[in-house]
């Protein structure tokens, strides 16, 4: 089969590949036919390289057709179309009982202290072979797959395998009260997706970026917007002087950790991506660093006993924080990778019924599997409005 596989630093290719098959009886084989390129997935293509190997078939948020099922999927038949999860969880251990499915006990990645295994994502999250491809083999199928029906068009439904429900979560996890308001920083298909999400509960949002066509889009489905570029020095004082003087009721960053405005730990990420892996490696599991401008501006925007949701991805080991003024401003703090299958029952409904959140026409571009290099370059350089990649095997 064809997929998408990693080379190196900003290598990404298109290889032939050997066909997935089942492995085990709870796996199913699915015929990918929409595959999403994440924010997440351009870390893999610069500063997490060390955590990689040549070939990884890359990919996170598919969706397609069952091909073929083990013995022990009951609920799954060829010809289902399903949305498969970045995360693989078991369904039935304490973790996955308390929905918390990227802490799934069954295939928790223990030899590197990680969580459940993730679909294309690193050795450190089992180094699963991932979703931009023809054909995917999904472990722990009866619970590792969501069922969609017949009718609308796949991106009606793709980005219930990680967008909407990273969204849904950070929105839940900002913890904002009724009426109140929020902050979202960074407005790429995330932060984006949670000012819909946030507006659609009725809250007011200021949504941050430095991209025009970003901030424009946010505006435009009915944001106010700040323009870093604008407010480099003055970002917090501008929302507090929109908010009575205190700050946002809450604010998600959905940055992560590679944030505009962090040159030191910019230059710790490239260094570290000079050095042989077997190297560069150890040290950012030990001493890593994050861009943490985007968290800094978090802990200065919120107002006092509000609540910071982290929903960009972070990856540092050696970050430093100033605990004085989170203690001081008694900030609450969530974050975590998003526990897809919690969220899904709330948010099916606006999928079936309508299309409140605009999940239908949320992509920007839909592109042959064939054109996953020039996609991935694109989509890091936020080049010619690439904003949300779906990629079509």
């Amino acid at each position: 089969m064809k997929a998408v596989t990693w080379h190196g630093r900003r290598d990404v290719r298109v290889d032939t590949v050997p066909d997935p098959k089942i492995e085990q009886p709870t796996d199913a084989v699915i015929r990918v036919t929409s595959s999403g390129i994440c924010g997440s997935d351009l870390h893999l293509y610069e500063v997490l390289a060390p955590f990689m190997n040549e070939g990884d078939v890359l990919g996170h948020e598919p969706m397609g057709v069952v091909e073929e099922v083990g013995s022990e999927v009951p609920d799954l038949k060829a010809g289902d179309r399903v949305v498969i999860p970045f995360q693989i969880s078991c369904g039935h251990c304490y973790m996955c009982d308390q929905q918390l499915y990227t802490q799934c006990e069954t295939t928790q990645v223990r030899q590197h202290g990680m969580g459940a295994a993730l679909f294309g994502y690193t050795k450190l999250y089992g180094e699963v072979p991932g979703g931009q491809a023809e054909l995917l083999r999904v472990p722990h199928a009866p619970n590792t797959t969501i069922k969609v029906p017949e009718g609308p068009p796949d991106e009606r439904f793709l980005f219930l395998s990680d967008v909407l429900p990273t969204a849904w979560q950070a929105v839940e996890y900002a913890a904002v009260p009724d009426g109140g308001s929020v902050t979202v920083l960074g407005l790429g298909p995330i932060g984006e997706m949670a000012c819909r999400v946030a507006l659609h509960k009725g809250f007011r949002v200021i949504g941050v970026d430095l991209v025009p066509d970003r901030l424009a889009r946010a505006r435009n489905g009915g944001a106010e917007v700040l323009d870093l570029t604008e407010h480099e020095d003055d970002l917090a004082d501008t929302v507090r002087s929109m908010t009575d003087g205190r700050g946002t009721d809450s604010v998600i960053d959905a940055v992560g950790m590679e944030a505009h405005g962090s040159p030191g730990a910019k230059l710790a990420q490239q260094v570290a991506g000079l050095l042989p892996d077997s190297i560069a490696e150890p040290l950012m599991q030990k001493a890593g660093m994050d861009r943490m401008h985007a968290f800094y501006l978090a802990i200065d925007i919120v107002r006092r006993g509000g609540t910071i949701s982290l929903i960009g991805v972070y990856g540092g080991m050696a970050d430093p924080l100033p605990m004085l003024t989170i203690f001081d401003k008694q900030i609450q703090l969530r974050m975590g990778q998003a526990n897809v299958k919690r969220w899904v029952d709330d948010i099916m409904p606006l999928l079936v019924d309508g299309d409140p959140l605009g999940a239908e026409s949320f992509s920007s571009h839909r592109l042959p599997l064939e054109q996953a290099p020039e996609a991935y370059a694109k989509f890091q350089g936020k080049e010619d409005g690439f904003f949300k990649v779906v990629l079509a095997p």
